[in-house]
């Protein structure tokens, strides 16, 4: 048995063993799955063994900073601390479904224990969510707080709007100059070029050279050319700014995908690993395995409080692979086939456009795909002010190969699409099931004022998870209401940026 200090009739002691649990239950799944490193022969089945390790790893740092988070708790900062424990939570949760994922085609005795393995730890972290969602409840009856503070994540505050030119405390005075600077004009810390007019010739090269201690902001930048590798920013180097010349002329590319026995996670060509605050401008990112490669992922980012502005993401199937914690993308082009957007992340995409590409014969379009697990968690992809259109190569056969909104990755997937352009691409159905009746009935999908020919509500499904919402219950999913930590992490990366509403 563990032993757990504390009292039972202390709320924040059970909050806390909750999130022990979680711990000790992803301790037991490293244990059992020493044994199993040394006897599985099946390349897929090892990579999926390593990909655990990893993925629960960085698990156990989230629950370690949670703890640490509930016992600095104060109820005048209780919401921006509960905010965070429930995106480190639900992280966790994350990670040990990328873990079920990565052994969902491995047979055998070897799969089938770690995926049961895996589902009890995961319950665990459920089981914690739903104490965290208990504990905030609580507090909003027994603490005296301003008309204007709610803890609840159903009833978010809105943060005052500042001027686009204005940053939070926390930014120094170079800081703010810096990041107020004209991207050409801003000093860089490293040059990466081709040509060899920087010190380095690859983005993998500059990368490796970051000091373990280095000022942030970082900023690299990354002359035009077409960077044929696969980048991979560690978790130390976090506060890394990456300019580009432009998303068409500085372009990132790899090929690698699923059909050739490569994970999903595995096939990113560019992926940030838990490294937060990290801001792109002006870059390509893409995979070019095309859509026989199926799962091909060009961007993978599991960056807490990224920001990523002006960039392009091509690929098929799984292009945008937004995996968790809390990200923002404004002026992107995205480009795809099947669940072209997808993870567990907090994910606006403001301003963006989101072009579908034709698939392969008898495939289905879907835009998004998003992976909420549990009910108390925050994920949810939403599309605010965004253009879906079509591709030349997909305009001919767009009613033959249709396209939707969005499918449930998971059984409480969340969506919103607001004030955004959709063109007749969209089937009148709007929304498409993943499997059966799957996560129909808990999804929460939901339309707002958008336009175009493909935003008519006439056809659409009409599952028990679609939503038709007020303006006051979309305005919760509105960037500065939606993060309920605060959006200065949005504006110390001084990109055009809406905290509100957008006009479609």
């Amino acid at each position: 048995m563990m032993k757990y200090g504390g009292t039972m009739t202390d709320p924040k002691e059970l909050v806390k063993l909750s999130v022990q649990l979680v711990s000790h239950s992803l301790q037991l799944a490293l244990k059992d799955a020493e044994p199993l490193k040394a006897t599985t022969t099946e390349p897929m089945a090892k990579r999926a063994l390593e990909i655990c390790d990893i993925k629960i790893n960085t698990a156990m740092g989230d629950l370690n900073r949670s703890v640490t988070e509930i016992d600095k708790f104060e109820p005048a900062t209780g919401e921006k601390q509960i905010d965070n424990l429930k995106t480190w939570i639900e992280a966790t949760l994350t990670f040990q479904e990328v873990c079920i994922d990565a052994f969902s085609n491995i047979t055998g005795p070897d799969g089938h224990k770690m995926r049961m393995i895996l589902q009890l730890s995961g319950m665990a972290a459920c089981n914690s969510m739903a104490v965290i969602e208990g504990w905030t409840k609580l507090l909003e009856k027994t603490n005296p707080v301003p008309a204007t503070f709610e803890f609840s994540s159903k009833a978010r505050k809105l943060l005052q709007a500042q001027a686009q030119s204005e940053f939070p405390s926390w930014v120094d005075p170079a800081q703010r100059r810096l990041l107020a600077a004209d991207p050409a004009g801003v000093p860089a810390d490293m040059v990466v070029a081709q040509d060899g007019s920087g010190q380095y010739k690859s983005i993998m090269q500059a990368i490796s050279a970051i000091p373990k201690k280095h000022k942030t902001p970082f900023v690299i930048k990354v002359k035009a050319g077409v960077y044929k590798e696969h980048v991979l920013i560690p978790k130390y180097a976090d506060g890394i700014v990456m300019i580009g010349d432009g998303p068409t002329k500085t372009r990132v590319t790899g090929s690698k995908n699923f059909a050739a026995g490569v994970q999903t996670s595995d096939t990113a060509t560019f992926g940030t690993i838990s490294a937060p605050n990290f801001v792109a401008r002006n870059m390509g990112f893409e995979n070019t395995a095309g859509p026989e490669g199926h799962q091909a992922v060009a961007y993978r980012s599991r960056s807490d409080n990224s920001v990523l502005y002006n960039c392009a993401f091509d690929g098929y199937q799984d292009t945008l692979y937004a995996q968790a914690y809390r990200q923002f993308y404004r002026d992107c082009t995205i480009t795809g086939t099947i669940d072209f957007v997808f993870g567990t992340a907090t994910t606006v995409l403001q301003n963006c456009k989101l072009i579908v590409r034709k698939p392969l014969p008898n495939q289905a379009c879907i835009v998004t795909a998003e992976g909420k697990k549990d009910p108390n968690g925050d994920s949810a992809i939403v599309l605010q002010g965004c253009h879906i259109t079509s591709d030349p190569a997909y305009f001919p056969v767009r009613h033959t190969n249709k396209a939707y909104l969005g499918r449930p990755w998971k059984e409480y997937s969340t969506t919103i699409v607001m004030n955004s352009i959709l063109d007749d691409l969209i089937a009148p159905e709007g929304w498409l099931p993943w499997v059966g009746d799957f996560g129909l009935n808990t999804l929460f999908y939901a339309e707002f004022e958008n336009k175009g020919a493909g935003s008519a509500q006439g056809g659409r499904v009409t599952w028990k998870g679609i939503r038709k919402l007020t303006a006051a219950q979309v305005e919760t999913f509105t960037p500065a209401k939606l993060y309920v930590e605060g959006d200065d992490w949005i504006r110390a990366a001084n990109v055009p940026y809406v905290a509100g509403f957008m006009k479609a």
